[in-house]
């Protein structure tokens, strides 16, 4: 398995990257949420600057929110910079469509457009709301086309494990490892947590910063997916709502999504302080060293073949230092 990172796009992502690669890590991916992130390419380049080995990507890139020349002339810059090194993922949207108020796209939009993204890198003229185009960059613009980059795509469903086994080089998943990841050579699954000292409990301080982001994912994606019914069957779920519904209806979706993977906000430490820090080992890959050994095995036997981390908390370096020596344990 392939041990890789992920870092919510911050000013300090490129540095964070750069210390990743000292560490020993085979990929870093950030995240494509511009409503509380800086641009993900700009991001991605500064990290090609101050790096050399590791590979980067956006993990996953939000199609509605650019047009497929943009990302595609994105991607040939950072190929230019890190050739060699990059590969890019796309997802219908959680952070980065559902912090705005949207849902997610369709099935049949992600697919056209994957398949604009992927011809216009091959140097293809394309159709694209009712325009035809081609990348026209001359020499020094531009890699020459074609362009060969990876690209995976996110998924959990039927519909989008479709796509991934048409379009795609292998699946992107997090939340769950979907029942069909097997029938994908390469399987990238995104993880919180965090690793404990020997003794230290699930319920310290340095739990709650550094995993507690990761853990409220889960009271996240189940508003997100299932609704307030959903939430309120997890752990703490009554009290998250009792936080979450306190908000207008129209502003809702920015309160539930407010500090996402970074920290914890008001919703979420009310779930933890209601009980459901018990849920920490369950939903992410917390625990002593050899229990996230562990866990990262089971993964491996489900077909994960790269654990994609997002460390949280004051000090990436400590929590990057301790997932990779306890992924190599």
């Amino acid at each position: 398995m392939d041990v890789s990172c992920a870092f919510p796009t911050a000013l300090d992502s490129a540095d964070n990257i750069a210390v990743a690669e000292e560490i020993g890590y085979h990929r870093a991916w950030i995240y494509d949420t511009p409503q509380q992130s800086p641009d993900v390419w700009m991001t991605l380049a500064l990290a090609a600057e101050r790096t050399e080995r590791i590979e980067l990507g956006p993990g996953v890139l939000v199609p509605s929110l650019r047009h497929p020349m943009v990302n595609a002339a994105a991607t040939a810059t950072l190929t230019a910079l890190a050739p060699g090194r990059v590969v890019v993922s796309f997802g219908t949207g959680f952070t980065g469509r559902r912090a705005m108020g949207y849902g997610a796209i369709t099935w049949a939009f992600m697919e056209s457009y994957i398949r604009t993204f992927q011809a216009l890198l091959r140097g293809e003229t394309v159709e694209w709301e009712g325009a035809q185009m081609q990348m026209l960059h001359p020499d020094g613009h531009s890699p020459a086309r074609p362009i060969e980059v990876p690209v995976l795509v996110g998924a959990l469903g039927p519909k989008g494990n479709k796509v991934a086994g048409a379009l795609g080089d292998g699946l992107y998943a997090t939340l769950q490892v979907p029942e069909f990841i097997r029938e994908h050579s390469w399987a990238a699954y995104l993880a919180w947590g965090t690793v404990l000292d020997d003794g230290e409990e699930p319920d310290s301080e340095h739990a709650r910063v550094a995993g507690g982001p990761g853990w409220a994912l889960a009271y996240h994606g189940a508003y997100e997916f299932g609704g307030p019914d959903a939430v309120r069957a997890l752990p703490g779920g009554t009290e998250w709502m009792e936080v979450v519904e306190r908000t207008p209806a129209s502003q809702r979706h920015l309160a539930v999504h407010s500090g996402h993977c970074v920290e914890l906000n008001e919703a979420d430490r009310a779930a933890w302080d209601a009980g459901g820090r018990s849920m920490l080992r369950d939903v992410t890959v917390s625990g002593t060293r050899g229990e996230v050994r562990g866990r990262l095995d089971d993964l491996a036997a489900q077909g994960v073949t790269e654990i994609v981390y997002q460390p949280c908390g004051p000090d990436p370096r400590s929590e990057l230092e301790r997932f990779f020596e306890a992924a190599h344990a």
